[in-house]
């Protein structure tokens, strides 16, 4: 399938090879696994990855990481990717955090000066893990473009897997 990226990336652009990788990674059960990279020589990445359906139905990629980079503090983010022209971000926006008793916790947008794409919602979570329960089965919300409401409910044993990616090294 890697031979075939360059060709259609030419013909299509990026944007819908984007789709069409999503599409396939989407379609696949959900499942999730902590992921290691090193992003360059001394800075390492670990994230978990999982596929999920908000309330409508849309399917979106959750991504927590944390960076590691020797002599700055370790920051967690949480990046929701949606399918383009479907899931539209408004910037800047918070997230919110809803947890299992009502409590509401505020994320910042990343992307407050600009994001990559509309499809693409990235928030500072280092605050918000610190304080979710290893119990917690939180549900996330934000506005999307055109005034709707994006609430995207996170299984118990995803935010059990983001409490084992924050005590990862």
């Amino acid at each position: 399938m890697l031979c075939f990226i360059v060709p259609i990336r030419r013909l299509l652009g990026w944007g819908v090879l984007l789709f069409l990788l999503l599409s396939q990674i989407l379609t696949q059960p959900a499942w999730a696994d902590l992921r290691l990279h090193q992003d360059a020589p001394g800075v390492m990445r670990y994230h978990s990855q999982q596929s999920l359906r908000d309330a409508s139905g849309n399917a979106l990629q959750v991504v927590l990481f944390k960076q590691i980079t020797p002599g700055k503090p370790t920051q967690f983010h949480l990046r929701l990717v949606g399918f383009p022209g479907i899931v539209e971000f408004l910037h800047p926006q918070r997230l919110e955090v809803i947890t299992n008793s009502g409590q509401i916790l505020t994320a910042v947008d990343v992307y407050a000066e600009g994001a990559p794409a509309a499809s693409v919602g990235e928030y500072n979570f280092t605050e918000i893990l610190a304080k979710l329960s290893p119990k917690d089965a939180p549900t996330l919300a934000v506005q999307l473009k055109g005034a709707r409401p994006l609430s995207l409910k996170i299984p118990k044993s995803l935010a059990q897997e983001w409490q084992l990616l924050a005590d990862q090294p």
